[in-house]
């Protein structure tokens, strides 16, 4: 797997964490998370979720209290997206802003961060930053394993943020999420695909548990050609106390892109008592283009909810090959 794409299922899967989460909150507006926090905008709350860089841990902790998420359960994760987005840049010196400078009430910017990855050694001053009007500069020291730092300059709080070159990112694959970029990071080549699993977490009703049985029709990596209109089957079973009334599957990426698979964005459940199982269809149809779609659901309520947070997504994953 080269550098980019490491980089990019990193970043996209972090913010895929976070749209869930979001999710499973009840998806109050950006505004409102905002307001909930007073620490930050609503520019740089949205910007975390969609998947173009890797939010600061700063900007991750705000978004984490605000949906009601402990920071200490998402951390690691976290440190992980961050030391696969910096693997490829060894040896350079970039500077990586997970938002545009932001402007609080109260006029507290939002911090921006800084990536350097190249291997200093133990207490080195590896440069100088002057400040903005020459009053003073800020140096950058590295430290020996993964450390984050602030500095000042003027008014904008940056942290600086280094890694040992000798540090080994634990680094697993993630899924590919919506968007063109993320789709063309994979191939037939990729499949099947991993994803990571999520913090845990109780479920939405107490009692509920569901268990995945089988892919009935179209196991992954099924080979499917192009322009057909196919049928996913997957079989689930109601593993709890909890009866399923109104339950669906709901596409996580709902903005679906010309060379993704298309589907329907809520697979309805049929009702199932605790102890059934219950088959679940939704009709396929393929891009004109080959490649592979991996496509993952989650489990809501009839409100929207999602109702196992900590489950890893329902997802199918078909290679699409010319005719």
């Amino acid at each position: 797997m080269d550098d980019t794409r490491v980089r990019t299922e990193a970043i996209e899967d972090f913010a895929v964490t976070l749209r869930e989460l979001r999710t499973s909150v009840g998806n109050p507006s950006f505004r409102e998370m905002s307001g909930r926090s007073g620490a930050i905008s609503h520019t740089t709350l949205h910007e975390a979720t969609k998947g173009n860089r890797l939010p600061s841990w700063e900007t991750t902790v705000e978004f984490l209290k605000v949906c009601g998420a402990d920071p200490a359960a998402y951390r690691e994760r976290w440190e992980r997206a961050n030391l696969a987005v910096r693997s490829g840049s060894a040896g350079e010196l970039s500077i990586r802003p997970d938002t545009s400078v932001d402007h609080l009430p109260g006029g507290v910017a939002e911090p921006l961060t800084v990536h350097l990855a190249n291997g200093w050694s133990t207490g080195e001053t590896v440069g100088e930053v002057p400040a903005p009007g020459g009053q003073g500069r800020s140096r950058w020291i590295r430290p020996a394993a993964f450390v984050a730092a602030a500095v000042t300059v003027g008014s904008v709080a940056v942290i600086v943020t280094t890694i040992n070159r000798g540090a080994t990112p634990d680094v697993q694959p993630g899924p590919a999420l919506s968007g063109t970029s993320a789709m063309a990071a994979l191939s037939p080549a990729d499949c099947p695909v991993r994803s990571t699993s999520p913090p845990l977490a109780a479920p939405l009703h107490k009692g509920d548990a569901v268990t995945f049985i089988e892919d009935v029709t179209l196991p992954d990596c099924s080979r499917v050609e192009t322009g057909k209109s196919v049928t996913k089957t997957w079989r689930l079973k109601n593993a709890g106390t909890v009866p399923w009334k109104g339950y669906s599957l709901r596409r996580l990426d709902v903005t679906q892109q010309a060379d993704q698979c298309q589907t329907i964005s809520h697979v309805p459940i049929k009702d199932t008592q605790p102890g059934e199982l219950v088959d679940i269809q939704t009709v396929v149809t393929t891009p004109s283009k080959p490649g592979l779609c991996y496509v993952r659901f989650k489990m809501v309520d009839a409100s929207g909810t999602v109702l196992f947070p900590g489950s890893r997504p329902v997802n199918f994953q078909i290679i699409v090959d010319a005719p």
